[in-house]
């Protein structure tokens, strides 16, 4: 996986995406973390997005610690947003239990959405 994230680093298609002046900002740091970790799962996003914040010149702590925040609580947003997840709805399944991708987002987007919100302002202020 490490190895796959290296190549897509070096082809530069990952920061095409990323405006590379906001980089070191708490809430969009906060947020992309856990967006995009629900495509590409939290780890390879950390391998691809620490440099981009390293190299922008806001690898402070306050942005590490966004960035380790966000990537984190992506598990809660929805099943996708954790590997962890899938194999314990996989698990759940096999004994008889089903959790939806909508039951597990009722709970998950207003717990996502409260805990980014806590960060931010302990983020920010802190």
């Amino acid at each position: 996986m490490f190895v796959l994230m290296e190549s897509v680093w070096q082809t530069g298609f990952f920061q095409s995406f990323v405006d590379g002046s906001r980089v070191s900002s708490v809430p969009m740091i906060l947020v992309t973390s856990v967006l995009i970790s629900q495509f590409i799962s939290n780890v390879p996003f950390v391998a691809l997005f620490q440099p981009m914040i390293v190299q922008s010149g806001g690898g402070a702590t306050v942005s590490l610690m966004a960035l380790a925040a966000g990537s984190t609580i992506a598990g809660n947003l929805t099943i996708l947003g954790a590997a962890s997840n899938v194999i314990i709805i996989q698990n759940a399944e096999k004994q008889g239990q089903t959790i939806s991708f909508i039951e597990f987002a009722k709970v998950g987007v207003p717990l996502t959405i409260l805990q980014i919100a806590v960060y931010w302002i302990f983020l920010v202020i802190v």
